[in-house]
């Protein structure tokens, strides 16, 4: 004979071989929608935004989560024809605030920091001579582009 225990969340049947030997008769449960231990994307079933889902990585409780959250909405929930067109002024105020914290959101060319190597530095100084030698620059560097270029005429179309 089989025995239930519950623990916690989860219902623990423990079962014979002789309730093996018969065809199950179990009933599946139909998912809890307010399940918290369920896992879900971004919009939820029911359509609305998951503020929780790590895929916004901590977007919406920022400091700018207010603002990140307004035009996230208006554009999710945008029915224009050019989705997401009358959500300017709450994507400018997400920008403006975002600008306010550039240690927490650094923008695109501040991620990674230009630094000149010392091959940089060398290439720019080559350049500089072949320049004040009289040299023709241009020729060098359509010489390089035709060793860079891949051969094309002869290749066979699949």
């Amino acid at each position: 004979m089989s025995s239930v225990r519950q623990e916690g969340k989860d219902q623990i049947i423990f079962v014979t071989k002789e309730d093996h030997a018969t065809p199950s008769n179990a009933e599946l449960v139909e998912e809890d929608p307010n399940d918290p231990y369920e896992e879900r994307g971004l919009i939820l079933p029911s359509g609305e935004i998951n503020w929780n889902c790590p895929c916004l990585g901590g977007m919406a409780s920022g400091p700018c989560g207010t603002e990140f959250k307004g035009a996230f909405s208006c554009f999710h929930y945008s029915k224009e024809e050019v989705k997401g067109s009358e959500c300017l002024e709450q994507f400018r105020s997400m920008q403006e605030c975002m600008q306010r914290y550039p240690e927490l959101y650094p923008q695109e060319d501040e991620k990674e920091p230009k630094q000149q190597t010392s091959e940089t530095v060398q290439t720019s100084e080559d350049s500089a001579s072949v320049e004040t030698s009289g040299v023709n620059s241009t020729s060098v560097t359509e010489k390089d582009s035709n060793i860079t270029q891949p051969n094309t005429e002869n290749s066979v179309e699949s």
